[in-house]
């Protein structure tokens, strides 16, 4: 399958406003919007449905998000926190549940390519956008293990431009996260 377009486009937007999480900039929330709306169109032309829902959650919380990270609580913009560790472990559990339960659906009634993978990147990368939302640092641990499942499923369709930009925020998220832990150490 030859790249298209749209996946040229979808990852090329994708890709700033990743680094502009990353970076801890503002301006992620909406560049994100408009790669995501690119992102479901693109992927309900390969039948990985459980990215459609996916992209369409991002969409709703990259508004939300903006919203917090300007306003936060009480009026005071977000600052970079950590998530307590019960937390943690109830959203992991959660996630892993959540990937069976809609696995199972997906492989019952739906054409879906690899359900339970797919359904994997689905459930943690909704606990990763719930972390980033609320400037979480454990939000980058968690998109390392999403774009580690995701590369090798989206090559496996061939969408390999955006195999390769997973890959990509992969060292991105890495980046990331260190990046997150010395602003946060300074107090940002």
């Amino acid at each position: 399958m030859q790249s298209s377009a749209l996946e040229v486009a979808a990852n090329a937007v994708m890709a700033v406003s990743i680094v502009l999480a990353g970076r801890n900039n503002l301006h992620s929330w909406w560049t994100g919007i408009v790669g995501c709306t690119l992102f479901a169109v693109l992927f309900y032309s390969t039948q990985l449905y459980a990215d459609v829902a996916l992209q369409l959650f991002f969409i709703v919380t990259c508004v939300i998000g903006w919203r917090q990270w300007l306003r936060g609580d009480h009026g005071h913009a977000l600052h970079i926190r950590t998530a307590p560790p019960a937390t943690l472990l109830k959203m992991a559990l959660a996630g892993a549940a959540a990937t069976v339960g809609y696995g199972l659906m997906l492989r019952h009634y739906t054409n879906a390519y690899a359900p339970f993978i797919d359904s994997a990147v689905l459930m943690f990368s909704v606990i990763a956008q719930v972390l980033l939302m609320g400037r979480r640092i454990e939000n980058w641990p968690v998109w390392l293990l999403v774009n580690t499942v995701s590369v090798p499923l989206y090559a496996s369709r061939g969408l390999y431009v955006t195999a390769a930009l997973y890959a990509a925020y992969w060292i991105n998220a890495l980046v990331a996260w260190r990046h997150w832990r010395r602003q946060r150490a300074a107090g940002a």
